[in-house]
């Protein structure tokens, strides 16, 4: 028998059970995965309590996670027993020891990224892939918002946006989280809770505006992002850590500057195969080249999934988090 993380309803982090399930064979495209390491994203908190809600329960949740493929199913090609492999997005599935996973999902894991880095780093990482190249194409000169940029996903974003040359301006928490995002990359930390960070903004940018900005707090900051952009500026809000959006009348765009707004999700970037191929290696690409470190600063074991959402929650977490399988953890340091 395996264990697994069940969800018999939704509600706080008490509803996270440590329970034992039987993992079948891999069926027709699945694979058989042992895992050695599952990241924990803001998601799973909205799985959890029914924002976003799951397709049935009792239910398993979490996306992204690393291990072993230990059987394949039929039809399955590129993938044998002893390969390492990485996921992230549906289906969910991941608070798990073992588990089926359709094969189209997975991703082959280079010698130089260890298990619980590819666990710490598969969705965030390409979040900000999909974000900085492909929602707003950052280039060279640009200066960007991106909230919350202690975090998991806004550490990887500072890093990344400092090596395609533009100059970030990031919001944060607390002082500590102000040095841990100047650390790595961004030039402008600002205190959301103690500063008017609109008046920053437009201060750093000599009046004008940024270009875009990158918004997964929500209802806490989504108004006064809008006031940050330049003329035909863009918002990219990709999350709601803080609450739902208000409803606002479309027209505030318009008097804003004729602003843009967009609300992305990793599966429609990487619902392609050839899209989530070219994701991973952009990203795989510039943690192998030095330009952006994988901050794992917080680990659980598997079983403490409910700790480890509160801390989440209470924002007593930076960079990213993982939960890892002691039964079946592997080893493989990064070299």
């Amino acid at each position: 028998m395996s264990k697994a993380i069940r969800m018999h309803e939704t509600g706080g982090p008490e509803v996270l059970r440590w329970e034992e399930v039987t993992i079948g064979p891999p069926g027709p495209g699945e694979v058989h995965l042992r895992q050695s390491a599952v990241g924990l994203n803001f998601i799973d908190v909205y799985h959890r309590s029914g924002l976003y809600p799951l397709p049935a329960l009792p239910a398993t949740p979490r996306k992204e996670g690393a291990g072993i493929v230990v059987a394949t199913g039929e039809g399955v090609e590129g993938f044998a027993p002893g390969d390492r492999v990485a996921y992230a997005g549906l289906p969910p599935g991941a608070y798990a020891e073992e588990r089926l996973i359709p094969a189209h999902r997975l991703v082959l894991l280079p010698d130089a990224i260890s298990d619980q880095q590819a666990a710490g780093m598969m969705l965030q990482g390409m979040t900000v892939q999909y974000l900085l190249r492909s929602t707003f194409h950052v280039k060279p000169g640009d200066t960007i918002l991106f909230h919350a940029a202690a975090g998991g996903v806004g550490l990887i974003a500072c890093q990344w946006a400092k090596a395609l040359g533009a100059t970030v301006i990031g919001t944060v928490g607390s002082p500590e989280k102000a040095e841990l995002a100047r650390k790595y990359g961004c030039d402008f930390p600002l205190l959301y809770q103690e500063e008017d960070w609109v008046s920053k903004v437009k201060e750093i940018t000599d009046g004008e505006g940024v270009p875009v900005v990158y918004d997964s707090v929500g209802g806490e900051t989504f108004m006064k992002s809008l006031d940050c952009l330049r003329p035909l500026g863009l918002l990219v809000s990709f999350g709601q850590a803080s609450g739902p959006v208000a409803p606002f009348d479309p027209a505030l765009l318009a008097a804003k500057g004729s602003l843009f707004l967009t609300r992305p999700t990793l599966m429609t970037y990487t619902a392609d195969r050839a899209d989530l191929l070219a994701s991973a290696t952009d990203l795989f690409s510039v943690v192998e080249s030095g330009d952006v470190s994988i901050e794992v600063n917080q680990t659980y074991p598997l079983s403490e999934a409910a700790q480890a959402h509160r801390d989440l929650e209470a924002r007593k977490t930076t960079g990213s988090t993982v939960s890892v399988s002691y039964t079946h953890l592997r080893a493989h340091e990064t070299t």
